[in-house]
């Protein structure tokens, strides 16, 4: 009896580390067969924390949904609020501008505004805790709501983990070590303990990293700032940040609509609305309108709308999204774009579809 009791035992281990590994191997295989883009900051201009009035607006409005059978146990309760409209039951973020993207095992960044603080304390919990992390950073521009979090990302002070700066602009050590000088803040560019290194893109159009092509335009913004896409895996993704489109004649926006062709995730700067955004000429942003004009001109097929106007609280953000939807089944009734509002903490599957 013993004999076969420890038949048993030894039979439920060996099934239970073939199992174990069986699941570590799912891992790595989910690992190298993904594509997914997470918003990490998605305010424009300046970080804009929700204010407590604007809590104080959305408690309002969501009491007058309630009702009594909504109220009856923990489950009802957590029921009525997973069913809540998004600018009831949370908020879209007031982070300024920072976007990762994972392919396979391979990190990018793009550009460091405040939301590179929470990345980095995600970061914290992998490898990059332990100084074996690495990703590829690359800057649109260098305007204070795009650099900002830099100072604050914790991974650059963890010896071993490598890190990569990319972008056009010639002087890029040079601007980020000046943001961190003593006159400004505290800590020099110099502490950082990670390994940092420069990629100064000029003279180039296109990179690959590991098994994705990485290309770039430059964009109309005062002082100048880059889109990118990223294509892997018969996938893409286009950061289009800090954009303004002032001539929308089709000639004018066909480089712009060559560039977005056919992309899986369009993240498009949407800071005013159109009517705003002809009143801000020169100002470098754009609307909702002109991003559904592009998309659907490229075929594109999931638009996020970003850098979301500091002024625009929630329900203006959504109030705007509607309009939106009308103005999209009106130029594009037969295109299969789709369309949401860029949110912190949302990850979006580029291979899903």
């Amino acid at each position: 009896m013993n004999e076969t009791g420890g038949v048993i035992v030894g039979l439920g281990d060996v099934g239970a580390l073939r199992i174990t590994l069986f699941y570590l191997e799912f891992l790595r295989f989910m690992e190298k067969n993904r594509f997914s883009a997470t918003f990490w900051g998605v305010r424009g201009s300046i970080p804009t924390p929700t204010s407590s009035s604007q809590i104080r607006e959305k408690i309002s409005k969501t009491l007058e949904r309630v009702k009594p059978e909504d109220l009856v146990d923990a489950t009802t309760r957590q029921q009525f609020i997973d069913a809540l409209p998004v600018e009831l039951r949370g908020c879209f973020g007031g982070n300024s501008s920072c976007v990762e993207i994972q392919f396979g095992e391979t990190r990018l960044i793009f550009d460091c505004g405040t939301g590179v603080r929470p990345l980095g304390l995600d970061l914290m919990k992998k490898e990059y805790g332990q100084g074996k992390g690495q990703a590829h950073i690359f800057i649109s521009h260098f305007h204070w709501d795009h650099i900002m979090g830099i100072p604050f990302f914790i991974p650059f002070y963890v010896p071993g983990n490598k890190f990569v700066f990319h972008s056009v602009f010639e002087d890029m050590q040079e601007r980020l070590v000046r943001q961190q000088s003593k006159e400004f803040f505290p800590v020099p560019f110099d502490a950082f303990s990670a390994d940092i290194s420069f990629d100064i893109l000029k003279n180039k159009s296109e990179c690959d990293i590991d098994d994705a092509r990485i290309s770039w335009k430059a964009m109309y913004h005062p002082g100048g700032s880059i889109a990118y896409r990223v294509d892997y895996g018969g996938k893409s993704f286009i950061y289009a940040t800090d954009s303004e489109y002032k001539k929308l004649g089709p000639k004018d926006l066909q480089p712009t609509v060559d560039f977005f062709q056919d992309a899986d995730l369009l993240v498009f700067d949407s800071q005013y609305t159109f009517s705003e955004g002809m009143e801000k000429e020169d100002w470098g942003h754009s609307s909702t309108f002109i991003g559904v004009d592009l998309a659907v001109a490229a075929n594109v097929k999931n638009i996020a709308f970003y850098h979301h106007e500091p002024t625009y609280d929630d329900f203006k953000l959504m109030n705007i999204y509607k309009q939106t939807e009308k103005y999209r089944q009106m130029v594009g009734p037969r295109s299969p774009l789709k369309m949401f509002l860029a949110q912190e903490g949302l990850t979006f599957d580029l291979l899903a579809d």
